[in-house]
């Protein structure tokens, strides 16, 4: 005598049909109801409650995401005209031949353009990336 195994597939799950059976309601579909279930609601929403954002106004509004640090005084190659050639330039030098305020001191220094210099200098201080 000849025996087929036993095909059992497993039954679907019925969704939806009442609180009762434990699978009613929303259905297991998480949360799609209410509130959540719109689209447009802004992420800083809190219900009608104060934002986060109005109840800290610094953190909002003008200059918000700039840099806290002072950027550098930015030097164009002109500048350094009126130094000798082969001098060493150093921020000291820079304030001391009056092309920079002593402000200079706190913020730094930058020379933008150093390819385009007239006279050979040793630079001691920042250059722009574009080396000569």
């Amino acid at each position: 005598m000849f025996k087929l195994p036993k095909i059992i597939g497993k039954r679907k799950k019925r969704l939806g049909r009442g609180l009762g059976s434990g699978k009613g309601a929303k259905s297991r579909r998480g949360t799609t109801r209410h509130q959540t279930a719109r689209e447009s609601i802004p992420l800083h929403f809190e219900g009608g409650q104060g934002r986060m954002v109005k109840r800290f106004p610094l953190l909002r509004g003008k200059g918000k995401n700039k840099s806290i640090r002072a950027k550098p005084i930015i030097l164009q190659p002109s500048d350094l005209d009126s130094l000798k050639e082969g001098q060493i330039v150093t921020l000291e030098l820079l304030i001391k031949n009056g092309i920079v305020d002593e402000d200079a001191r706190k913020k730094g220094v930058k020379l933008l353009n150093a390819n385009k210099l007239k006279k050979k200098f040793t630079l001691q201080i920042p250059v722009s990336r574009k080396q000569i």
